[in-house]
């Protein structure tokens, strides 16, 4: 696998929430870029953004040319990578990919850095970054799978509405500004739907058990990320999963509620033993509760609720939580283009 030393870099989908936290990111984490470019849709064309590396102005995709670029983060949304990413890597470009556009391709390698670091060494110039839900998961289920081996999970995702983009996060502002100005009705009855075309019923003051788009067997296609990324992340296709995934109304953090078994039973402190080494993140006493609030703005997830199941014993529970706009996306974009370091 080629290393750049001093990369010329291009952030695609720059002026959205993700691709504006890479740009954070980068300059955080002191990434060695020789040059950025900044490239999102042509509304967004011809806007000055300010960096580390100096004023930039964002160029449109449509029009851009690659020529000249090592590594370009894509956070452009799955029909635009479909369109872009393979005219970037046909010329030597290394694409990393936010989108599901490529996620379970055979030939592109899903990688959640500080897990399966190693699968990237194999990718052929597209490397992709999974799902926001799926990768917060990871950080606690991979080392545990290693550890143990995993054998079936049950898990229920509780995801902000910043996972929905800019546009989520409008919509429940909006939308608990108006459900609020009666509360009475938002207790005893009577409220007035706001309407929204993002969601199908009101986020605000509300939980909606439908994120995603339904899809095969009565499942989303969030639902269905959860299990074919697990799957390909921990390369054990033979894990049973049972997924839902939640909406909530929250701005930022993805948490999900999990209880796993593995190939032999395992007890507490060995779960605790393997989580309390696991890199990028924090394990939390039992009285200590981490939430979404509590990992916001941060780079690692947090586990907490670490518990012995009791249904079927044998088993290990817990809650992750993890900044979806960070871990979640624009951060393991950055750590996987660490990859590609000396």
């Amino acid at each position: 696998m080629r290393r750049y030393r001093e990369p010329d870099v291009a952030v695609v989908g720059a002026t959205g929430a993700v691709g504006r936290t890479m740009i954070q990111i980068l300059e955080e984490r002191d990434f060695p870029v020789r040059s950025l470019r900044l490239m999102a849709s042509a509304r967004s064309a011809g806007a000055v953004v300010d960096t580390g590396w100096g004023s930039v102005t964002v160029e449109s995709l449509d029009e851009a040319d690659p020529a000249g670029l090592d590594i370009a983060l894509f956070s452009a949304g799955a029909s635009r990578s479909r369109s872009h990413v393979p005219r970037f890597a046909e010329t030597g470009v290394v694409v990393i990919d936010n989108s599901s556009a490529f996620r379970m391709e055979d030939d592109v390698p899903l990688v959640v850095a500080q897990v399966n670091d190693a699968a990237i060494e194999q990718h052929c110039g597209v490397v992709a970054n999974p799902n926001c839900t799926t990768m917060a998961l990871m950080m606690a289920a991979g080392p545990l799978h290693r550890a143990f081996g995993i054998a079936a999970m049950v898990a229920t995702s509780y995801q902000s509405t910043s996972g929905s983009g800019q546009e989520g996060i409008r919509v429940l502002r909006s939308e608990v500004d108006e459900l609020g100005r009666d509360p009475d009705a938002l207790v005893a009855g009577g409220w007035v739907d706001p309407g929204n075309d993002l969601y199908a019923r009101p986020i605000g003051y509300n939980v909606l058990p439908l994120a995603g788009t339904l899809t095969d067997g009565g499942y989303t296609d969030e639902e269905w990320k959860l299990v074919n990324e697990t799957r390909k992340i921990l390369d054990a296709q033979a894990i049973g999963i049972e997924p839902t995934c939640v909406r909530v109304p929250t701005l930022v953090g993805h948490g999900i509620a999990v209880s796993m078994w593995f190939n032999t039973a395992v007890g507490l402190d060995e779960a605790r033993g393997v989580l309390a080494t696991a890199p990028g993140t924090q394990l939390w006493d039992d009285d200590k509760v981490p939430t979404p609030l509590d990992s916001a703005g941060i780079d690692d997830v947090l586990i907490g609720r670490v518990r012995e199941t009791i249904g079927r014993p044998g088993g290990i529970s817990l809650w992750v939580v993890g900044d979806n706009l960070r871990k979640g996306a624009a951060l393991n974009a950055v750590q996987l283009a660490e990859l590609l370091l000396p």
